[in-house]
């Protein structure tokens, strides 16, 4: 029974790593990890189920991580026990089938790594996962229900320059956007207007620490000043931090990062063989 909580919390901490795209291809290159969230897929908690669907969906974000994460003894087919599963909550085969797709479309024509360059540049494990010139804006997207609005609105926002990066969970209808801390929020609200087809609101916490949604202002668009050449993100800068963040949830520091690696993988060494 003692061993429930650490892996929930172990898997919840891989979760929160993931999330930042800086970490990604280190997580996935570590040799523990990867195998360690599979085995958790088939774990007798739910939420243990669905936060690491939620860390290997992040992972996957990276196209570069994607073939070998497809290969990884295991995946596939577990992702599919995650689906047939009858106990499995809606939410969690919803999530499940995406990565699934995301997955077994790699390596196709549509797949084509666009995102390798990114992902190069911020091969360097955690460096800038606590970039104070950075922020990030939690969206809830109304309307945001099938790869083809996650498209809309994957444009939109990387017409912004100042966006870094942006992170969609499609089963709670959000978008996690790092952005610089020059940009308001307000204008990701606006590019998400623009679609005609999609509405957001930011997600905050109260004094309370819980979470409440706050309505952008419909009268007058904010404007956005637009990239011109569309890279795949921004580079981060980094530089002191005249603004606090707000509606954020902090990744931490490289020195946490990096012991709480090496605390999972020696988790999943002592509980597991493969």
């Amino acid at each position: 029974m003692s061993g429930e909580p650490d892996a929930l919390a172990v898997v919840n901490q891989l979760r929160d790593l993931a999330a930042d795209p800086l970490n990604r291809r280190a997580i996935v290159q570590d040799q523990g990890c990867v195998p360690g969230l599979i085995l958790f897929l088939d774990h007798p908690n739910p939420q243990v189920v669905y936060s690491a669907l939620l860390a290997v969906r992040y992972l996957a974000e990276c196209r570069a991580n994607r073939e070998k994460m497809k290969g990884e003894l295991g995946m596939m087919l577990s992702l599919q026990n995650v689906i047939q599963k009858t106990t499995s909550p809606g939410e969690t085969k919803l999530l499940a089938s995406e990565i699934y797709k995301i997955l077994q479309a790699s390596g196709s024509a549509e797949d084509q790594p666009d995102e390798a360059a990114s992902c190069r540049r911020k091969a360097q494990f955690f460096l800038g996962s606590s970039n104070k010139r950075a922020k990030t804006v939690i969206l809830h997207i109304e309307g945001l229900d099938d790869p083809s609005r996650r498209t809309l609105c994957e444009e939109a926002l990387l017409k912004i320059r100042g966006v870094i990066s942006f992170t969609f969970q499609m089963g709670v209808k959000r978008c996690i956007v790092r952005i610089r801390s020059d940009l308001k929020a307000e204008a990701l609200g606006s590019a998400i207007a623009s679609t005609n087809v999609m509405k957001a609101q930011q997600v905050v916490k109260n004094e309370d620490g819980n979470e409440v949604m706050i309505p952008f202002p419909e009268d007058g668009l904010v404007p956005v000043e637009q990239n011109v050449d569309l890279p795949d993100y921004l580079p981060e800068e980094e530089s002191p931090s005249q603004e606090p963040d707000k509606a954020v949830t902090r990744v931490g520091s490289s020195q946490e990062g990096a012991s709480w690696l090496n605390t999972a993988t020696n988790f999943l060494s002592r509980s597991f063989y493969w």
